[in-house]
């Protein structure tokens, strides 16, 4: 591969900046490139240089990484393969390894020392090593080749869900791994853990729900380290880290269950917080607590941003994470200090029995929301046919600011789950600008008292089963909520075989996790109901509900209402923008500007002007001032003019691509690259990774 020439002012690249070796563009997680060859001038001449199908439709939401050539990615179904990266032919593809998982993955890990070089990825619970020149196992890595996930977790781990959808951090020899688990009562610990990557041991454990006598034990029940009716707090969005410090930056997830919390009462340390750990060691060196006692699923979306900036006149290496809630909190890298004001607001109440909500929550004072905080009357949207309907539910619901406690009769929880920000996360440049997709979807939740023994005897065991699992998701008629990405199971005859819906219970799909709890009768049973082949649909006052979980009866109050708050036609209930693209200059804390980002076909073609969307998978920016992002259902990719976000060229994927594209250079060429496997939000589905460039 030849190294670029420079000429005239412009200085040579060196061979790591030519590549996307990491996650996200490089352990900062800034999803930079300083590649300029695509310019804003040339941008419009970019077309197609290679398409790579992997085979498996489904959801892609992958971020290749490219090392010497070579291209790394991962196919709807969590098998690993390497293609060169000027042509997008095959070298090598890594069959699943044992049962089908039907996980997501956003990517995976290189890492080498001289000749020895290897490509780190997870498939169920399973972190697995391969040789990067051919794919083969390292079979000297843990046991043949792979370790669990559940190492580090305590026995109580065993028969949970632990899987991974983020690629680990690499700092010298250990990989630092992010944890998926339950968002439910049977949830695993979320603790951090690190492993030796040549030989696949355990280095550390980080405990995110200490132990007697472990700083941050007193936030918490005095059982809840005994993770019974407790867990989670885990890393599910990934890390950056500052190698040359020795920090990796981690934030970490909701406490579960994520929506009550009367068995976890108190702030709950290290639940939704940004974790700062000695990479060697695991030892913390500070931290802040981004939500008390989360109730609402807020947790941090995506890894933080590591970058420099300009503060009061001095030059600080700064840390900046994102938020669901459209919060962006930056502190000083090494001591944790705010760069920014962050100030403890009171934030309204939960009425729920049981539940004791946190009496006050932080709010940065710089820089101002990335996604709107409230919904009135006013907005709601222009083109709802169904106006005095949304505003009947709009007046009984809660809504009263972004930390609204949900509420029997129904809240509005705005910014709602999937946004402001989401796992693409965010981008910067050296300027110290922050560049950041935002979704602007209402959800109404409510609470509600879980169903009784009594009530539940009275079903069918598959009907149990699925009251206590599936409802939250599916509704208690089985009529899901396709609009929210929670499909109907009312006809499953002629769409899924058996065979196909057991392997989707037993192993997960797409977001859904692995019912690793349910027996194999209790799924011979649930089957039966969902084929019409058990004893008939019996009505129940409210239905017992969980999340994404096996619903514990000793839980009092559970989920009874959950969707998107659209109108008839399934379109956001509010007024536009339904997606924003920001940038933001974290030097000040100031807008640089804000345009509406994504678009609803069927509006466009009534000439309604771009009204924004709902967006998967993060932008990223390159040193000759261009922006690059998929995301949005409407298969658009698109760059922009970062300096004030000029749309500059757009083109049309053969579907949506919900993953963050990764820039790179072979042989003196620029390409661009996107996975496109759509099927989130209702997209039709897809299995391509499609790279573009200029032409010769």
């Amino acid at each position: 591969m030849a190294f670029f020439v420079a000429c005239g002012d412009k200085m040579p690249i060196s061979e790591p900046d030519r590549e996307w070796k990491e996650y996200l563009g490089g352990p900062e997680r800034n999803h930079y490139s300083v590649l300029d060859h695509i310019t804003k001038d040339n941008v419009k001449e970019l077309e197609v240089a290679w398409t790579y199908h992997t085979g498996d439709t489904g959801q892609i939401q992958c971020n290749p990484i490219i090392v010497h050539g070579v291209l790394y990615g991962m196919t709807a179904t969590t098998q690993p393969f390497a293609i060169e990266a000027a042509s997008g032919k095959e070298i090598w593809r890594k069959a699943a390894n044992g049962s089908d998982q039907f996980s997501t993955s956003r990517g995976l890990v290189y890492w080498e020392d001289g000749p020895d070089q290897r490509i780190l990825y997870t498939h169920g619970e399973w972190l697995i090593a391969l040789k990067a020149e051919n794919g083969e196992l390292v079979e000297d890595f843990g046991e043949n080749g792979r370790i669990s996930l559940k190492s580090g977790l305590g026995p109580t781990a065993k028969d949970k869900m632990v899987i991974s959808n983020t690629p680990g951090t690499v700092y010298n020899d250990l990989i630092i791994m992010p944890l998926r688990v339950s968002e439910g009562a049977d949830a695993a610990l979320g603790h951090i853990q690190a492993f030796n990557i040549r030989t696949g041991k355990l280095a550390w454990v980080f405990k995110t729900i200490p132990d007697p006598g472990e700083y941050g034990h007193d936030t918490w029940p005095k059982h809840a380290h005994h993770n019974t009716k407790v867990g989670a707090a885990n890393n599910w969005a990934g890390m950056a880290i500052d190698r040359e410090r020795g920090i990796v930056y981690v934030p970490t997830g909701s406490a579960a269950y994520d929506f009550y919390g009367a068995d976890r009462v108190g702030s709950n340390l290290f639940a939704n917080t940004l974790l700062a750990l000695d990479a060697a060691t695991g030892e913390r060196i500070w931290h802040f607590q981004m939500v008390h006692h989360d109730i609402l699923d807020r947790d941090p979306p995506a890894p933080p941003n590591l970058l420099t900036v300009t503060h009061q006149g001095q030059k600080v290496d700064a840390v900046a994470q994102v938020t669901k809630q459209g919060f962006i909190f930056v502190f000083n890298r090494e001591t944790g200090e705010p760069l920014f004001p962050i100030e403890e607001k009171p934030v309204p109440q939960s009425d729920i029995p049981g539940e004791q909500s946190w009496p006050t929550q932080p709010f940065p004072t710089k820089p101002a929301p990335y996604a709107r905080q409230m919904i009135t009357e006013s907005d709601i949207s222009p083109f709802a046919e169904n106006r005095d309907e949304l505003l009947e539910i709009l007046k009984k619901s809660r809504r009263e600011g972004p930390f609204t406690p949900l509420s029997r009769g129904g809240t509005l929880v705005f910014p709602g789950l999937d946004g402001g920000a989401e796992w693409g996360g965010a981008a910067t440049d050296p300027d110290g600008i922050m560049y950041v997709n935002s979704s602007e979807m209402a959800w109404r939740i409510g609470l509600g008292p879980s169903a009784t023994q009594e009530e539940l005897q009275k079903l069918g065991q598959g009907q149990r089963i699925y009251a206590l699992n599936c409802t939250p998701c599916h509704g208690a008629t089985l009529k899901g909520s396709p609009e929210s990405g929670y499909p109907s199971l009312d006809s499953l005859k002629g769409k899924l075989s058996k065979s196909q819906a057991r392997a989707i219970i037993s192993n997960g799909k797409g977001m859904m996790p692995a019912f690793t709890q349910l027996e194999d009768s209790d799924i011979h049973s649930l089957l039966a109901f969902l084929y019409g082949e058990d004893n008939g649909f019996k009505e129940i006052k409210e239905p017992g509900l969980g999340n994404n979980s096996q619903a514990d009866l000793s839980l009092s109050y559970q989920i009874n209402l959950f969707g998107k708050f659209l109108d008839s036609k399934g379109l956001p209930g509010i007024s536009p923008p339904w997606g924003t693209l920001n940038a933001i200059d974290l030097n000040t804390g100031e807008y640089l500007w804000t345009v509406p980002f994504g678009e609803y076909p069927e509006l466009a073609e009534k000439g309604v002007p771009v009204t924004g969307a709902e967006s998967y998978g993060g932008p990223v920016v390159t040193k000759s001032g261009l922006l690059f992002i998929a995301g949005t259902k409407d298969k658009k990719f698109r760059a922009y003019d970062k300096r004030n976000g000029e749309l500059l060229w757009e083109t049309e994927l053969p579907a949506a691509g919900f993953a963050t594209p990764s820039t790179y250079e072979v042989d003196g060429k620029q390409y661009v690259v996107i996975a496109c496997g759509g099927t989130k939000l209702g997209a039709h589905g897809g299995d391509a990774y499609v790279a573009f460039a200029l032409p010769d």
